[in-house]
């Protein structure tokens, strides 16, 4: 059995002959080849879906000599995909017509009547040239998102307390596998951070790791964010979009916030996650994908199995290996260690002498319960700092009059956004930081809570 090049491949002619000799032979070689007799069915062709290659006649029954036809159409098919390999074909030997194709973009030129080996080679090295174009592209992407990751000012993972050294260690023991991961623990414990880690403990460590946010993904955008989509597949879609998925290949993906998917998208990444392939909006094209994937959630997903709110097939395969982040109230020996931390980063970002805390400012931040965890630990730093004018950092300094973040403390403010916020975090603190839990107590979805968490830096 002879081997096939996997590519697709569009061929246009209005010469039945042309197309069916060339179809006959090139099926023997390329493994999916598409014949219209008709230039004007190439946009619809083009948006319906993928091909690597356009074999291209330049001269129709309009204009049978002069190749302007051929020129329009090359320069349609290019606006619509740039990485298209295309390759024009005339009974009209002009070298000046080949090099005026060739400097509106064409790969290469081909003359009729053809020799099939001079065919397929032209055809071979056209393909070689697009996916290089594909690889290109990217790449690209991949740098700009390693830019944005190496511009972030992320928390170290430090650990000191014994949970967290567990952590640690599950950490060392993982990353080096290929393994899925599923991080769960309380908003603001780092779960990110611990993903990140995992990461760079791995074989893929030079790879890209990118990070989803699905609890900001709407359902609509859902595909088109995980599987990119092709230019013109729905209204705004004005051009081709590269999705995650395919982006993090060969990499890390981390899907944050997995437990806010629905049902129906639930299903979707599970059948992306059994085929190991991708397929665009737009596009009949599958793209192989090689990821490592680590999901992260604050949601009660076993719980959630038996609310038929979360599927437990997607459950089995994301978490080969599960990895419970402790909430900070069970980590007091970590304080310490991140409150230095943070106070020498933003003294350092807002040029501030370096400010300390004393023995009773330490005493009452270790038995605060911090509801937002590191998040709010961080929050309450940077505020500290900027607004604090003593070096020697006080109790005051982090609790505002008193209330806002004891939890036995009335409202005695009629401002909306501080109620809200003291409201939010005395639910998250009755019920030790269970996001569903607070949320059913302050007649919110689970979403929309994790919105306001977010909002008010909790």
């Amino acid at each position: 059995m002879n081997y096939k090049i996997n590519a697709r491949i569009l061929i246009v002619d209005d010469d039945d002959d042309v197309l069916i000799a060339a179809k006959m032979f090139l099926k023997q070689h390329i493994a999916f080849i598409y014949t219209s007799n008709n230039p004007k069915e190439i946009p619809a062709l083009l948006k319906n879906s993928s091909y690597n290659l356009v074999l291209l006649d330049m001269n129709y029954a309009k204009d049978r000599l002069s190749g302007q036809e051929g020129f329009f159409w090359l320069s349609n098919i290019l606006e619509i995909d740039q990485t298209i390999s295309v390759v024009l074909i005339t009974a009209y030997g002009d070298v000046e017509l080949a090099v005026q194709a060739i400097k509106k973009g064409a790969t290469d030129f081909i003359l009729k009547p053809w020799k099939n080996e001079k065919l397929l080679a032209t055809i071979t090295s056209a393909l070689r040239l697009n996916e290089s174009k594909q690889e290109n592209e990217s790449l690209k992407l991949k740098h700009k998102e390693l830019a944005i990751a190496m511009h972030q000012n992320e928390p170290e993972l430090l650990a000191y307390s014994d949970a967290m050294l567990k952590v640690l260690e599950t950490i060392k023991k993982v990353g080096r596998t290929d393994a899925n991961v599923l991080i769960l623990g309380e908003n603001g414990t780092g779960k990110e951070l611990i993903a990140r880690a995992i990461h760079n403990t791995s074989l893929r460590k030079n790879e890209i790791f990118v990070k989803v946010d699905l609890g900001a993904v709407s359902e609509s955008l859902f595909e088109s964010e995980l599987f990119g989509h092709k230019k013109g597949a729905f209204t705004d879609a004005r051009e081709d979009r590269t999705g995650k998925f395919e982006l993090a290949n060969k990499g890390t993906l981390f899907l944050d916030e997995i437990g806010n998917l629905t049902l129906p998208l639930q299903a979707k990444l599970l059948s992306i996650l059994q085929n190991r392939n991708v397929t665009r909006l737009g596009s009949n094209k599958e793209i192989p994908i090689d990821v490592r994937l680590i999901c992260a959630t604050n949601m009660p997903l076993y719980e959630m199995i038996k609310e038929n709110t979360f599927r437990q097939d997607l459950l089995y395969r994301v978490n080969t290996v599960e990895l419970q982040v402790p909430p900070l109230r069970e980590r007091i020996e970590d304080i310490y260690p991140l409150i230095q931390f943070f106070l020498k980063n933003y003294c350092e970002k807002y040029k501030i002498s370096l400010k300390k805390i004393n023995e009773n400012t330490l005493k009452r931040l270790e038995k605060h319960t911090w509801p937002g965890n590191v998040r709010e630990l961080q929050h309450a730093i940077e505020r500290a700092v900027i607004l604090s004018e003593s070096e020697i950092l006080e109790p005051t300094d982090f609790f505002m009059n008193g209330h806002k973040q004891d939890k036995n403390i009335g409202l005695n403010s009629y401002n909306l956004e501080e109620t809200e916020s003291i409201l939010i975090q005395k639910a998250l603190q009755k019920h030790g930081g269970n996001i569903s839990k607070a949320a059913q107590e302050l007649g919110l979805t689970r979403p929309a809570l994790y919105r306001r968490i977010e909002k008010h830096g909790i």
